[in-house]
């Protein structure tokens, strides 16, 4: 019986750059770690490999300029409404600088007490403590201050986000409201931008159906090519990083390539299958800062078919505690492993599967690789999970 379960290694890349030939780099220094550190691949293995090299490799970026000329496009640059941005120096301060470059006046709706993704402008004890009702009450900018103080200040970050977003303005053109209710920014101005990622659709929907005359989402934005820029074609700006003070790196476009190319050339090397994917922000929620980190529009843009589906798992404790809780050593264990042997592919609705996890299996690796990696100077933006789908039985 073998000892080890899933066992997780970062592999270290060099600094990629644009134009570089990531499939080649990713299966040299993979080959080069299997054979320093002596161990080898095996069927199912899974290769994450960190969507920001991939969108490198492919010189996937685009200016503040290239943006605001789309938005013009889209919008025809007079008052807008952005509403439900998240609070982000990395994921959309750029974004709001361009998008604030290409109308004459931008009136930002955030929502509160948090954004979409968790990060807090207020606590809900604040909130309780001054009488509001954030499924209710609109806020201005000068009722904000009179409630909340002239300096409100994110306790990880520091960055009090109402001056900060301001301070991103073109020519004094940026006004910020509070509210929770998409509907309010109808009140400032008929064509709007729709900035939340996850509920964006239904946003959309409403603004549409209330009257709004353009709505255009951050996915609208470079789905497209604008004067030479990178672009993404499904999901537009979403996905985006800082990269300059000036430009952001775009979630990557030819994803599915890369990860197939990938594939086929580990087969060649070690006639083994390895499922490949391009793994973003893992999808988790941090139980003190609050923040739920999948700021991306996917855990995984492209990945290979073999990671398509959800875990078909029983849990151990529940049948320790139930069918086998009268066995003991060696009979409890080949009852357990007799008992995995014949379970069915699918066990939705089996009591035997409660507790489980019933996620898409590219979240739950997407979210365990970037863990791994990290967000700093690991160094290692790919990662090598072997043993993912054993279980006590292999």
């Amino acid at each position: 019986m073998r000892t080890l379960g899933t066992q997780i290694r970062g592999i270290r890349l060099p600094i990629i750059k644009p134009g570089d030939d990531l499939v080649d780099i990713i299966v040299d220094s993979l080959k080069k770690s299997w054979e320093c550190e002596g161990f080898e691949l095996r069927d199912r293995d899974v290769l994450g490999i960190t969507e920001s090299i991939v969108a490198r490799a492919q010189n996937n970026y685009a200016s503040a300029d290239q943006i605001a000329t789309h938005v013009k496009e889209l919008t025809g640059g007079g008052h807008v409404g952005l509403v439900f941005p998240i609070l982000s120096r990395n994921r959309f301060s750029i974004l709001l600088k361009a998008i604030a470059r290409g109308v004459e006046h931008l009136t930002v709706q955030l929502s509160y007490p948090s954004d979409e993704v968790g990060n807090h402008l207020i606590s809900w004890e604040e909130l309780d403590e001054k009488g509001v009702n954030p499924y209710t009450d609109v806020l201005t900018e000068a009722d904000f201050r009179l409630l909340f103080g002239e300096e409100v200040l994110h306790p990880f970050t520091g960055i009090d986000y109402v001056h900060y977003y301001k301070s991103l303005t073109h020519h004094d053109n940026i006004s910020i409201i509070f509210s929770n209710d998409p509907l309010t920014i109808l009140k400032e101005t008929k064509v709007v931008i729709a900035a939340d990622i996850h509920t964006r659709q239904r946003t959309k929907r409403l603004l549409q159906k209330a009257g709004a005359e353009t709505v255009i989402g951050l996915d609208d934005i470079l789905n497209k090519p604008v004067n030479g820029s990178g672009y993404n074609s499904r999901y537009g700006l979403l996905g985006s990083n800082k990269a300059t003070e000036e430009s952001v790196k775009l979630f990557p476009e030819h994803g599915q390539q890369v990860v197939d190319e990938i594939q086929r050339q580990l087969y060649y090397l070690t006639n083994k299958n390895i499922e490949v994917m391009v793994y973003g922000d893992g999808a988790f929620k941090d139980p003190v800062g609050k923040i739920w980190e999948l700021a991306d529009p996917v855990v995984s843009p492209a990945h290979t078919p073999g990671l398509i589906g959800t875990p078909s798992e029983i849990k151990l404790k529940y049948l320790a505690d139930t069918r086998f809780k009268d066995l003991c050593g060696e009979d409890a264990k080949n009852a357990m492993i007799d008992y995995i042997k014949e379970k069915q592919e699918n066990l939705v609705g089996d009591m035997a599967s409660q507790g489980t996890t019933p996620r898409q299996l590219t979240d739950l690796l997407g979210s365990l690789c970037d863990l791994t990696s990290g967000s700093g100077d690991k160094g290692t933006p790919v990662v090598l999970i072997q043993g993912y789908f054993d279980n006590y039985a292999s």
